[in-house]
């Protein structure tokens, strides 16, 4: 029997580990204690209590802070044992107090905006770009919110008192484009900084060590990364934590148990499957560099899967001629998968918003998975057509 709680089960942190340590036993410590290899998967979505005055009390304790109750779970929206197991060992890859999972980035990032407009801090700063349908649900102002855009330089003099959150992504999608976070935390003062993550991991980077407060990850990317989950989940202080339970019992954006347990599953080679397509997307940068049908290619500092390029033909055409790469939206997946942003992921931002955040009509993304780099070149290669149709000259390589 899983004795886990739906919060922290007899999470007595041990001594500081490796990440890749972390990465394949945070959320499993109990396990062998309970006589078991692999963490169970609990289905319910309610638990029998014979006591219910002391239920009252849980629950009444619960709405005070949004703390985990403590003993039996309770109720399948206010927490599940297995989801709990991923939340602990994300928590402890970022670095955090604490982690809330949701069922998908966008209902993350719903419930961060929706904690803050609640104590009256509707304004939002935020630096472009960012994930298409984020900058939207910021832009659209759907949940009562107000955004100011702005350059990592004008954070400072963005701010308003009534200013709750500023949020930026690095390295962003879809131009891999890094900001020095570290900057930008200090730049926030007391204003919460939120990271997205989902690009670098906490195998490339870990935002909560240069002054981040909070740190979103679509989960559905590299987290899972099988492409078969849907997930968000935020990485945060424990304050700030009891805000998100609340906010997602009283919406209903939870994770499914499934869902959870393969995204713990899925921690456990993060830090492998990271660094291999990492290489492979150096080497493919490399590539792509020199080949004169390409004019220009973005790959971030600090490495990764990602690759953004921009060639000098029709991308829509090289889109339709790859054969193993995957033309699909997504991104973090063990196969490499293709998309153009303009057309899909960033389709629903402004046309000039788009192309002033360095989203041009020419420009691809490359999400590198785990094939073997010289299958993926020569897929690439052919999609990209005849060499002497396209004029000589290297392209510029960026990042």
């Amino acid at each position: 029997m899983d004795t886990a709680t739906t919060g922290a089960y007899d999470d007595v942190r041990p001594a500081p580990r490796a990440l890749a340590t972390e990465a394949v036993h945070a959320g499993r410590d109990d396990l062998a204690r309970q006589g078991l290899h692999a963490p169970p998967i609990d289905l319910s979505t309610t638990y029998p209590s014979y006591d219910s005055r002391g239920e009252a009390a849980r629950i009444d304790a619960f709405a005070t802070d949004g703390a985990d109750p403590v003993g039996p779970p309770v109720y399948g929206r206010l927490g599940n044992p297995t989801v709990a197991r991923f939340e602990t060992a994300l928590a402890r890859l970022e670095g955090t107090e604490s982690a809330v999972a949701f069922a998908s980035g966008m209902a993350a990032l719903s419930a961060v905006l929706l904690a803050r407009s609640a104590t009256g801090l509707r304004h939002v700063v935020a630096v472009r770009p960012l994930y298409g349908c984020s900058d939207h649900l910021l832009t659209a102002g759907l949940l009562g919110t107000e955004v100011t855009w702005t350059d990592p330089a004008g954070i400072t003099d963005a701010l308003r008192p009534d200013t709750g959150l500023v949020m930026v992504e690095s390295p962003a999608n879809p131009t891999l484009t890094e900001l020095d976070l570290r900057a930008v935390a200090h730049a926030c003062g007391s204003v919460p900084l939120l990271v997205d993550n989902t690009f670098a991991t906490p195998v490339l980077q870990r935002p909560a060590e240069q002054g981040a407060r909070l740190v979103l990850h679509s989960a559905t990317k590299y987290l899972g990364g099988h492409g078969d989950v849907l997930a968000g989940v935020v990485a945060c202080d424990e304050e700030m934590a009891g805000r998100l339970r609340q906010i997602r019992f009283a919406t209903g954006g939870v994770l499914h148990p499934l869902a959870g347990y393969l995204l713990l599953r899925g921690l456990s080679t993060l830090p492998v499957r990271v660094r291999a397509a990492s290489a492979s997307a150096a080497e493919l940068v490399r590539r792509l560099a020199s080949d004169p049908r390409v004019s220009t290619v973005h790959y971030p500092r600090i490495g990764g899967a990602m690759i953004a390029f921009e060639v000098r033909g029709d991308p829509h055409e090289l889109i339709s001629r790859v054969r193993l790469i995957t033309p699909a939206v997504s991104l973090g997946s063990v196969d490499t998968l293709i998309q153009h942003p303009a057309s899909i992921s960033h389709r629903i931002v402004d046309a000039d918003d788009r192309r002033g955040a360095g989203v041009g009509d020419k420009l691809l993304r490359l999400s590198v998975g785990l094939e073997d780099v010289d299958d993926l070149w020569s897929d690439l290669d052919q999609a990209l057509g005849e060499r002497t149709r396209v004029p000589v000259g290297a392209a510029e390589a960026t990042g």
